[in-house]
């Protein structure tokens, strides 16, 4: 896999042999032996060719924007020295399992890690590659690593970025827009760990503020429809945290949530973009930045992963969807910014 150069060796031997033939030329040879080790070593350290395998759950905008950050901060740092190997598992986190084995079997470098199954899957696949997670909320809850046992650090051959937006803030943003909502149902996937993480904290962030609160959980993306469904007819406002099946839905939930009426507050900008009124988001790009840069660590100064703190992206953004806030005659504050809709 990283390949490694010889000539400086190869150099001091033929020099050596030639110090013995001219006795009078002894000390300029061994001054030109130095110098061509040591630009050989140098040439070695910044030619080291990189290949890093990318294991992206699902196909939507904000893990899409999370792996194109991810290989922005790694070419700039390392440019044609490294090679991308991405790929897509489609949904299904069996087919995680299945790439993350290819990277495996590839002896990849280091594996990048989009989504929680993702990075369910590579912690399964090996201890020996490094992994960089992204676009997980919470590492311990992916980890199945309990409140005690948490340290800010995995302890294993994985690192990564959070996604999480401050939940509470969340919850007095949607008192803001919604003050006159009684319930609010949360629209999640139950099979995604974080997802019912950020739905425990919400629900008793939203409890303080006097709402009644349900959770509403499909399994995958056949039961989306009849499940927004029964939560447009139930409640008044919904929240939708940042659920890789939701997003990937986002269009439908959309088409359903709009004409009953039911404003939804997103977890984060793609599925505000597609069925939201309102978000505090961060940037996904961001989030693949930082775990590009941290990759870079691991690759090149040998940084490990198992000590390496989870980071965070620390600016948030409030935005809004000009059109489905028109629509429903929600009122949006000043510091609000509108998404950026496409023509």
């Amino acid at each position: 896999m990283k390949k490694r150069l010889f000539a400086g060796l190869l150099c001091a031997s033929m020099l050596v042999m030639s110090v013995t033939g001219c006795g009078s030329n002894a000390q300029d040879a061994t001054n030109e032996t130095t110098t061509t080790t040591e630009t050989d070593a140098s040439a070695d350290a910044t030619t080291e060719k990189y290949t890093v395998g990318v294991v992206q759950l699902v196909q939507h905008p904000a893990l899409d924007e999370a792996t194109t950050g991810f290989q922005d901060a790694l070419r700039d740092k390392l440019g044609d020295q490294v090679e991308f190997d991405v790929q897509n598992a489609s949904g299904d986190s069996a087919n995680c399992n299945t790439i993350v084995n290819g990277f495996v079997s590839s002896d990849y470098d280091l594996i990048m890690a989009n989504a929680t199954p993702a990075l369910q899957a590579a912690v399964s696949g090996t201890t020996e590659i490094p992994i960089v997670g992204t676009s997980v909320t919470d590492y311990a809850t992916a980890l199945g690593m309990s409140t005690d046992e948490w340290t800010g650090t995995t302890g294993m051959n994985a690192t990564g970025v959070s996604d999480l937006a401050p939940l509470a803030q969340q919850a007095e943003m949607m008192k803001e827009l919604f003050p006159d909502a009684k319930k609010v149902g949360i629209l999640y996937c139950s099979a995604e760990a974080n997802s019912k993480y950020q739905a425990n904290v919400m629900t008793e962030e939203l409890g303080k503020l006097g709402y009644s609160v349900d959770s509403y959980t499909f399994s995958d993306t056949n039961d989306v429809a009849t499940v927004t469904q029964t939560a447009c007819a139930d409640c008044d406002a919904i929240y939708i945290p940042t659920d890789n099946t939701a997003a990937s839905c986002a269009e439908l939930i959309g088409g359903i949530v709009v004409p009953a009426g039911v404003p939804v507050y997103a977890g984060e900008e793609g599925i505000c973009k597609a069925c939201g009124v309102a978000t505090l988001t961060i940037s996904y790009y961001d989030v693949g930045y930082i775990a590009g840069e941290m990759a870079y660590e691991i690759l090149v100064n040998k940084a490990d992963p198992a000590t390496m703190d989870i980071k965070f992206v620390e600016e948030v953004k409030k935005e809004y969807n000009a059109d489905i806030a028109e629509a429903l005659k929600v009122e949006i504050p000043s510091d609000y910014v509108a998404i950026e809709t496409e023509e």
